[in-house]
């Protein structure tokens, strides 16, 4: 099985780094199957761009790579609204939209509250919209559960690829209202059980096995700088994240050649994965680009 390889769009806020039309055409012509943007606005001073924007530039200027959100909050956007996002982004990229979709890690922070958003019902709301999501696309007549006149939204566009984002725990909703799982953070060693335990879920609830999309870090080389890259990713995931040491420092795509990043690719499809989606923490963006894009020709 070959597996499909993505990496992010970067912003364009870094010194070196590209326009986002200009990082798209190279992620497209280095041959990726897709292009990734967060939707991950703290409002805490971080640089960070609105994700529908920056993908609806990456599809102005691109053909074939397919554009994701990895992954967008659901609850901080009303469903008409949001399917107006979703219904936009179809149309300008010709259905090339991968939908991963979360429910949000940081309530707490100052973008959520400045939106009054209540982070205790994000799961709900985030349920209640994937539900409302399908119907909303088609552009049939849809009464909205807080009354009012029938909505209809046009032009209808295809319901993309629901990737739903989290743990295992979010199970539950990947198996109810999602086309794949789009977990992060995870090692092969541990993700393929998680896959064997999801498909076992599948197949007791009689529905198809979801497909399986990855997301990590790469840390490139063996210098001094990628070592300090390592040691300050295994801290942020100790302390944002709450892992343990052992289970972080497992978490990063360590390799000091494509050839080792290869390998790395293919024990993620050995361990149930169809897509990995990386970039590195090191090095510059376009040496990123070429490293990764070496390893996926060398994991064919």
């Amino acid at each position: 099985m070959t597996i499909a390889i993505g990496t992010g769009l970067p912003s364009g806020s870094a010194p070196g780094t590209p326009s986002v039309p200009d990082a798209a055409r190279l992620i497209e012509e280095f041959g990726f199957e897709s292009l990734w943007v967060p939707d991950l606005v703290i409002g805490d001073g971080t640089p960070a761009l609105d994700a529908a924007l920056t993908l609806a530039s990456a599809a102005a200027v691109t053909e074939r790579v397919r554009i994701g959100f990895g992954v967008l909050v659901v609850p901080l956007r009303p469903a008409p609204w949001l399917a107006v996002l979703v219904a936009t982004l179809q149309h300008l990229s010709g259905d090339r939209l991968l939908l991963g979709v979360g429910s949000g890690g940081f309530p707490g922070a100052p973008f959520w509250q400045a939106l009054g958003v209540p982070g205790r019902e994000r799961g709900r709301i985030t349920d209640a919209t994937l539900g409302l999501l399908p119907r909303l696309l088609s552009g049939e007549p849809v009464r909205l559960p807080d009354g009012g006149p029938p909505l209809t939204l046009a032009p209808a566009a295809p319901m993309p690829p629901v990737l739903v984002g989290g743990s295992e725990h979010a199970f539950r909703r990947v198996l109810e209202f999602g086309d794949g799982w789009f977990p992060s953070l995870l090692a092969p060693a541990d993700l393929g059980p998680a896959v064997a335990r999801l498909r076992e879920r599948a197949a007791e609830q009689g529905v198809a096995s979801p497909t399986v999309t990855v997301g990590g870090h790469l840390i490139m080389g063996d210098d001094a700088g990628a070592r300090a890259a390592h040691d300050a990713l295994v801290r942020n995931l100790v302390e944002v994240h709450r892992m343990t040491p052992e289970v972080a420092a497992r978490t990063a795509m360590v390799a000091r050649t494509p050839a080792e990043l290869a390998e790395i690719f293919l024990a993620y499809g050995d361990a149930g994965a169809d897509r990995v989606v990386t970039g590195a923490d090191n090095g510059s963006w376009r040496d990123q680009l070429e490293f990764i894009a070496e390893a996926r020709e060398l994991a064919r």
